[in-house]
């Protein structure tokens, strides 16, 4: 059965649905390459050490094993890499610095062998000073975890980072707009506040997994990468090995969120390939994808200037993130954590500035609106804080300082162009709809974030003879249905019934450049070079049309099966005979966006507003300080919905994810060790845990810059639940938490803290 075609009496816009409830969808880790190997990483266990010693001896001797590598196989390549800093090795060369890093990999006949292997190698360390806390690693005296800054310029980003050689900050952004402390000077209230936000894990289905085929002159990769561009980018680099002689395929992946953006474990998988000389599997275990990557931690301190009136006058933002022990694209969170920090209001006076820094711990990397879950949760708490004291209402005192559509958030970027005034009334009834008037303790939470998207991107579309398509794109499918939304667009574009569609997985070897699946881009980006590949074959067959039977281009239109025009139907297939002498051939067309796409309108950032907001209602056990989340209204403004059940699944995924650091997830440091990162002690939300009525409002204004005007999204829904769920705790009771996650002992504290104090 075609899973494209008919289910349940109607055609699907997916095609991957009853591939992966079957268990036929192929991912990375059900790749089987001919003489394949498996691979196992031992793992540093000190969180900063200097490498004495490996000895391989034993592990090697044993049967089935057939190579290891350690750092002192890198000689002869360039053995660093990085997306902003060329600062990570291939695999630990001369020193860790942090609990999981990768110090040697066994590739061996099966997974047993190559973990037995693991215990036979023997490793010696000097123990050296470490650091797990961005604010200590900021102070004098604090172990530099890398003397040299080797910067990257437009390497995967567009810029370079501000590293501050001789200190561990890797990253220190500045802007200044208006005069801020004049602003603070005449102020009637100044308010500062600071908030915390943990790490936390990307948590994926999937773990990383890559298997690696390294021959004399070429890698062939399979992997769960979302950015395969990007990957074979690093590999070239790496090893001297053009471009031209790198595929990158990515299957299905399991679930990314940013996890597996960029690069991650394919630079030491393809280098442990090449010294095995055979192809080599890595899957890793959830545990070892905890010890890979994380969301940055956050130290937020926002001080904000307001007139009698409640007018905000001037604010001042302050971030200081814990990037770990490489610094990824960390840099770009940082960045992206000042800009989200202003939210979507009139704000005449802004200084920001935001700070990334080097610790002994898991690195910080790319996760679900980069940046914008440390900066939003900070933000929309004090806004209410803020009009607490003011007493005015939290709802009004938005409304009142909220820009309105055309507004400039920054007057160097591109104005909101989303009606949040509007949007946050919607919600507001719904919720209203939904619970009536005697409500529970109830919050709210809004935020415009601006999508890093690098509008870099092509596609190639082939009509087939019989009128099938094949759409050829380098964008990932992680679960988000974006190959579903590019079958769409084609349809449309092309006339021809969705079933007739189809796009293959990523593969760089025939799918065009794209810059990688992230920031909220695919429908957007290659969404339009679709449109514009198709525009190229319908232009091609109408003036073949004319050509062979006479009259104008435009008088012919492509129609089901084939083209339409005065003299009636004529099939794709007639068409190629017509031109070849055999009813065979195809028609091609290639898209390409580039920020000089659409007039030079997308060299402008953001290329689109991704914006929310949350209405939620909680009920609180005052006896044990638990928090449940009842129910939920969560507003998006996309534009225009092209897969209405995958919109409305990214939305509410992105607002439980959310729920996961509002309540209870945090990667805990002690001692230089993470004493967490197992399935059994990170709690991430359950079935039962999500809300109980949960409402998605997805506004339709029709005015976004991808296909029939539709913007990005997926990343927004994830914003306001912190923030309104805090929101509501404090405006019922008094209590007010600023640091995540609200756990219930931390609730059931300022709960009594509250009622020490007088509170509600």
């Amino acid at each position: 059965m075609d899973s494209a075609k008919h289910l349940h009496g109607r055609t699907e816009i997916r095609a991957d649905y009853l591939d992966k409830v079957t268990g036929e969808a192929k991912f990375a880790s059900d790749i089987v390459v001919p003489g394949m190997l498996h691979g196992r990483i031992l793992r540093s266990t000190l969180p900063h050490a200097r490498i004495l010693a490996i000895d391989t001896s034993a592990a090697l001797a044993m049967p089935g094993v057939v190579a290891v590598l350690t750092g002192a196989d890198l000689a002869g390549i360039n053995a660093h890499w990085g997306l902003y800093l060329r600062d990570r090795p291939v695999i630990a060369i001369d020193r860790v610095r942090y609990v999981g890093e990768p110090v040697a990999a066994v590739a061996a006949v099966d997974e047993f062998t190559a973990e037995e292997a693991l215990d036979a190698i023997q490793v010696d360390y000097e123990s050296l000073p470490f650091v797990t806390d961005a604010e200590e690693a900021m102070a004098p005296g604090a172990p530099i975890l890398h003397e040299d800054m080797n910067k990257l310029k437009d390497f995967y980003f567009k810029g370079e980072t501000k590293a501050v050689p001789g200190t561990n900050i890797f990253q220190h952004y500045q802007y200044e707009n208006g005069d801020v402390d004049k602003a603070f000077a005449g102020a009637h209230r100044v308010f500062e506040d600071s908030f915390t936000f943990p790490m936390v894990f990307h948590y994926a289905m999937e773990p990383h997994v890559v298997v690696a085929d390294f021959r004399e002159d070429s890698i062939a990769l399979w992997s769960c990468a979302q950015s395969p561009t990007a990957v074979q980018k690093v590999l070239s680099q790496l090893f001297e090995i053009p471009l031209a002689k790198i595929r990158v395929v990515t299957p299905f992946v399991g679930g990314g969120f940013g996890g597996k953006a960029s690069v991650k474990i394919d630079p030491l998988v393809a280098a442990l390939s090449r010294k095995a000389a055979r192809p080599v599997r890595v899957c890793l275990s959830i545990t070892e994808s905890m010890l890979t990557c994380r969301r940055l931690s956050a130290h937020v301190n926002l001080k904000t200037a307001v007139s009698e009136q409640g007018e905000l006058l001037a604010k001042s933002v302050r971030v200081v993130m814990n990037g770990g022990a490489y610094a990824d694209t960390g840099p770009a969170v940082a960045i992206k954590s000042a800009i989200r920090a202003i939210g979507p209001y009139r704000i005449p006076n802004l200084r920001l500035e935001s700070m990334a820094v080097y610790t002994n711990t898991v690195p910080g990397a790319a996760f679900r609106s980069i940046g914008g879950p440390q900066a939003v949760w900070a933000t929309e708490s004090q806004m209410d804080m803020i009009a607490e004291a003011l007493h005015i209402d939290p709802v009004a005192f938005r409304l009142a300082n909220m820009l309105d559509k055309g507004g400039l958030v920054r007057p160097d970027l591109r104005p909101l162009d989303v009606d949040m005034p509007e949007m946050l009334k919607s919600a507001l009834r719904l919720m209203d709809a939904e619970a009536g008037s005697n409500a529970r303790a109830r919050g709210v939470a809004v935020a415009a974030t601006d999508p890093g998207v690098l509008p870099v991107g092509g596609a190639i579309v082939r009509l087939k003879a019989d009128a099938s398509v094949l759409v050829l794109a380098n964008t990932v499918e992680i679960g988000q249905g974006t190959h579903g939304v590019l079958r769409s667009v084609a349809a449309r574009a092309l006339s021809q019934p969705i079933e007739r569609i189809s796009v293959p997985a990523p593969d760089t070897d025939v799918s065009p450049y794209d810059w990688g699946t992230g920031a909220s881009r695919s429908s957007v980006v290659i969404g339009l070079a679709v449109e514009e590949a198709c525009a190229d074959i319908a232009r091609q067959v109408r003036e073949l049309a004319a050509d062979l039977y006479g009259g104008e281009p435009e008088a012919f239109l492509l129609a089901d099966g084939g083209v339409v025009g005065p003299n009636g139907m004529v099939s794709i297939r007639e068409l190629l005979h017509a031109l070849n002498g055999v009813d065979s051939g195809e028609f091609i067309g290639i898209g390409r966006i580039t920020p000089r796409s659409k007039q030079g309108a997308f060299a402008r950032a953001p290329l689109f507003w991704e914006t929310a907001v949350g209405v939620g209602e909680i009920e609180v056990d005052v006896d044990t300080g638990e928090v449940r989340l009842e129910r939920y209204v969560s507003a998006a403004d996309v534009g225009h919905v092209l897969n209405r059940k995958a919109a409305e699944g990214q939305d509410e995924g992105a607002a439980v994810q959310g729920l996961g650091h509002s309540l209870y997830e945090e990667l805990v440091y002690e001692d230089g060790q993470p004493i967490n990162a197992s399935m059994i002690d990170y709690h991430v939300p359950a079935m039962d845990e999500a809300p109980h009525q949960f409402v998605t409002l997805l506004v339709e204004s029709g005015d976004g810059p991808g296909p029939e005007g539709a913007r990005g999204m997926g990343e927004g829904g994830i914003l306001p639940v912190a923030p309104v769920i805090a929101n509501a705790l404090a405006r019922r009771y008094g209590a007010r938490i600023r640091d995540l996650p609200m756990t219930p002992e931390k609730v059931w504290r300022a709960l009594n803290d509250a009622k020490k104090k007088g509170g509600k």
